[in-house]
């Protein structure tokens, strides 16, 4: 029997001695990556997209999983890229992008991509209100449905594959990765590229400024889109967000 949702599957494309390792974020799929591993893949480089512990099964899969468990998906994928290529760089959306700044201080990696990346948690009223009970409402109640999106693409949100609703007991552990990432930018040192939508509803852009003073990179640089949600991978700017990611990649790994 079939556990993993309809395209949300993870994904290789085999190219160059360059490797790219895609990161999804928190309840998404890599789905969300895929648009940009291909792109990544028709310019010649080796291309995996993982899929983290407990996301693209169920809500309550995800429940059950730890930060340390996505940390871990991500390195596996670290050390199948390395074993076949000669550079590896990071690239995360959202929680994805947190994984890959936090791992980037890890691993040999050549450069991080953060896009969509959060600093904290998102200001959510919900989640301001909850947060003070969050462990043991997780216990009663597994979940909360998702608030609605500002899709410019309205074709791309129907193709999302992710789940319909947060899992209570996960948002915990995103504040935990979160925190960990927060102590280790000051010794993130590989270049790395940031990129957030002025229109993100859901993550503040203010977040990436935040990221960017913290960076301990003397090879930094920030990017922006105007005409795209959080989901910039897939929203109306995509082609210019997957333009922007092969630039940086081409100019720190060759």
């Amino acid at each position: 029997m079939k556990q993993i949702m309809q395209g949300g599957e993870p994904f290789f494309f085999h190219g160059g001695e360059v490797g790219c390792l895609l990161t999804h974020g928190f309840t998404a799929t890599p789905q969300e990556m895929r648009g940009l591993g291909e792109y990544l893949a028709s310019q010649g480089y080796t291309v995996l997209g993982v899929r983290l512990f407990g996301h693209g099964t169920s809500v309550e899969d995800m429940s059950r999983a730890r930060w340390r468990d996505w940390l871990a998906s991500v390195e596996d994928g670290f050390h199948l890229l390395n074993g076949l290529c000669a550079k590896v760089i990071m690239a995360g959306l959202s929680t994805g992008g947190a994984i890959s700044l936090l791992l980037g201080t890890r691993f040999a990696v050549s450069g991080v991509v953060a896009l969509s990346t959060l600093f904290e948690l998102p200001p959510d009223p919900r989640l301001k209100l909850l947060r003070p009970f969050l462990r043991p409402l997780s216990l009663v109640l597994g979940s909360i449905p998702k608030g609605p999106r500002n899709w410019v693409d309205s074709q791309a949100a129907q193709e999302r594959v992710a789940y319909a609703a947060h899992p209570l007991r996960a948002i915990l552990e995103l504040e935990a990765l979160l925190n960990e990432m927060q102590r280790n930018l000051p010794y993130l040192t590989v270049p790395v590229l940031l990129m957030h939508s002025k229109n993100d509803q859901f993550i503040p852009p203010d977040h990436m400024q935040a990221i960017y003073e913290q960076l301990g990179s003397a090879d930094k640089s920030m990017a922006w889109v105007e005409n795209s949600n959080h989901i910039i991978t897939c929203d109306a700017e995509r082609e210019v967000v997957f333009a922007a990611v092969a630039d940086f990649v081409r100019r720190v790994a060759g």
